[in-house]
Protein backbone atom coordinates (compact mmCIF):
# COMPACT_ATOMS: atom_id res chain seq x y z
CA UNK A 1 0.00 0.00 0.00
CA UNK A 2 2.76 2.54 0.81
CA UNK A 3 4.71 1.74 -2.10
CA UNK A 4 1.52 2.05 -4.48
CA UNK A 5 0.81 5.94 -2.82
CA UNK A 6 4.62 6.77 -3.19
CA UNK A 7 4.45 5.56 -6.93
CA UNK A 8 1.23 7.20 -7.42
CA UNK A 9 2.58 10.92 -5.86
CA UNK A 10 5.79 11.02 -7.57
CA UNK A 11 5.05 9.86 -11.05
CA UNK A 12 2.63 11.74 -13.04
CA UNK A 13 0.26 10.24 -15.61
CA UNK A 14 1.26 12.73 -18.44
CA UNK A 15 4.53 12.09 -18.36
CA UNK A 16 4.91 8.22 -19.28
CA UNK A 17 4.51 8.28 -23.17
CA UNK A 18 5.67 5.53 -25.65
CA UNK A 19 9.51 6.40 -25.36
CA UNK A 20 9.50 5.67 -21.93
CA UNK A 21 9.76 8.06 -18.60
CA UNK A 22 12.78 9.99 -19.46
CA UNK A 23 12.38 10.97 -22.75
CA UNK A 24 13.56 14.34 -23.46
CA UNK A 25 11.78 17.28 -24.70
CA UNK A 26 10.41 16.78 -28.02
CA UNK A 27 11.29 20.42 -30.07
CA UNK A 28 9.44 19.02 -33.39
CA UNK A 29 5.84 18.19 -31.32
CA UNK A 30 6.37 21.40 -28.03
CA UNK A 31 8.66 23.79 -29.86
CA UNK A 32 11.09 25.39 -27.72
CA UNK A 33 10.47 26.26 -24.16
CA UNK A 34 9.90 29.77 -22.74
CA UNK A 35 9.06 30.84 -19.46
CA UNK A 36 7.26 34.14 -21.12
CA UNK A 37 5.30 31.91 -23.30
CA UNK A 38 3.53 30.11 -20.88
CA UNK A 39 2.71 33.44 -18.87
CA UNK A 40 1.15 35.61 -21.75
CA UNK A 41 0.09 35.12 -24.90
CA UNK A 42 2.22 35.61 -28.12
CA UNK A 43 -0.67 37.07 -30.26
CA UNK A 44 -3.51 39.51 -29.24
CA UNK A 45 -6.30 37.28 -30.88
CA UNK A 46 -4.95 34.10 -29.35
CA UNK A 47 -6.97 34.24 -26.32
CA UNK A 48 -9.76 34.95 -28.44
CA UNK A 49 -9.32 32.00 -30.38
CA UNK A 50 -8.95 29.75 -27.29
CA UNK A 51 -12.52 30.74 -26.26
CA UNK A 52 -14.03 30.70 -29.40
CA UNK A 53 -16.53 28.15 -28.92
CA UNK A 54 -17.29 29.14 -25.48
CA UNK A 55 -18.02 32.49 -27.08
CA UNK A 56 -20.04 31.40 -29.80
CA UNK A 57 -22.06 28.96 -27.42
CA UNK A 58 -22.74 31.85 -25.00
CA UNK A 59 -24.32 34.05 -28.05
CA UNK A 60 -26.20 31.11 -29.61
CA UNK A 61 -27.67 30.56 -26.00
CA UNK A 62 -28.49 34.29 -25.69
CA UNK A 63 -30.01 34.55 -29.07
CA UNK A 64 -32.10 31.16 -28.69
CA UNK A 65 -33.45 32.81 -25.32
CA UNK A 66 -34.57 36.09 -26.90
CA UNK A 67 -36.27 34.09 -29.77
CA UNK A 68 -37.51 31.17 -28.23
CA UNK A 69 -37.29 31.65 -23.89
CA UNK A 70 -35.47 30.32 -21.46
CA UNK A 71 -36.73 26.61 -22.00
CA UNK A 72 -34.52 26.53 -24.96
CA UNK A 73 -31.20 27.12 -24.11
CA UNK A 74 -31.78 25.25 -20.47
CA UNK A 75 -32.76 21.73 -23.00
CA UNK A 76 -29.64 22.34 -25.10
CA UNK A 77 -27.00 22.51 -22.24
CA UNK A 78 -28.50 19.13 -20.52
CA UNK A 79 -28.02 18.02 -23.53
CA UNK A 80 -24.46 19.03 -23.71
CA UNK A 81 -23.81 17.75 -20.65
CA UNK A 82 -25.50 14.51 -20.78
CA UNK A 83 -23.35 13.92 -24.42
CA UNK A 84 -20.20 14.96 -22.72
CA UNK A 85 -20.95 12.01 -19.91
CA UNK A 86 -20.54 9.41 -22.70
CA UNK A 87 -16.88 8.24 -23.67
CA UNK A 88 -15.09 5.82 -24.84
CA UNK A 89 -12.25 3.78 -23.40
CA UNK A 90 -9.39 6.35 -22.49
CA UNK A 91 -7.15 4.79 -24.84
CA UNK A 92 -9.41 5.46 -27.81
CA UNK A 93 -10.18 8.17 -29.49
CA UNK A 94 -13.06 9.70 -29.92
CA UNK A 95 -14.86 12.31 -32.11
CA UNK A 96 -17.43 13.35 -30.36
CA UNK A 97 -19.71 13.05 -33.06
CA UNK A 98 -22.72 13.78 -31.05
CA UNK A 99 -21.75 17.03 -29.52
CA UNK A 100 -20.59 18.29 -33.50
CA UNK A 101 -24.19 17.66 -34.33
CA UNK A 102 -25.51 19.48 -30.94
CA UNK A 103 -23.58 22.65 -32.09
CA UNK A 104 -24.62 22.23 -35.71
CA UNK A 105 -20.33 21.14 -37.12
CA UNK A 106 -21.32 18.13 -38.17
CA UNK A 107 -21.52 19.68 -42.30
CA UNK A 108 -18.67 21.84 -41.64
CA UNK A 109 -14.98 20.66 -42.62
CA UNK A 110 -12.69 21.95 -40.40
CA UNK A 111 -8.82 21.87 -39.73
CA UNK A 112 -9.55 19.05 -37.60
CA UNK A 113 -11.11 17.35 -39.76
CA UNK A 114 -8.30 17.30 -42.33
CA UNK A 115 -5.36 17.30 -40.31
CA UNK A 116 -6.76 16.13 -36.62
CA UNK A 117 -6.02 17.75 -33.81
CA UNK A 118 -2.72 18.45 -32.85
CA UNK A 119 -2.85 18.62 -29.15
CA UNK A 120 -3.97 14.82 -29.42
CA UNK A 121 -1.11 12.81 -30.15
CA UNK A 122 -1.02 9.61 -32.57
CA UNK A 123 0.91 7.63 -29.86
CA UNK A 124 -2.02 4.83 -28.17
CA UNK A 125 -0.94 4.76 -24.81
CA UNK A 126 -1.39 1.16 -22.90
CA UNK A 127 -5.02 0.55 -22.31
CA UNK A 128 -4.32 -1.60 -19.02
CA UNK A 129 -2.53 1.36 -17.53
CA UNK A 130 -4.66 4.05 -18.46
CA UNK A 131 -7.99 2.31 -17.43
CA UNK A 132 -6.06 1.92 -13.88
CA UNK A 133 -5.32 5.25 -13.60
CA UNK A 134 -8.78 6.72 -14.67
CA UNK A 135 -9.81 4.44 -12.37
CA UNK A 136 -7.86 5.04 -9.12
CA UNK A 137 -5.96 2.40 -9.14
CA UNK A 138 -2.38 3.35 -10.63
Amino acid sequence: QGTASLLKDSISFTDVSASGLYEGHDLLRRGFTSVKNELLPSHPLELTEKNFQLNQDKTNFATLRNIQGIHAPLKLQMEFRAVKQVQRLPFLHSSNMAMDILRGNDECIGFEDILNDPSQSEVMGEPHMMMEHKLGLL
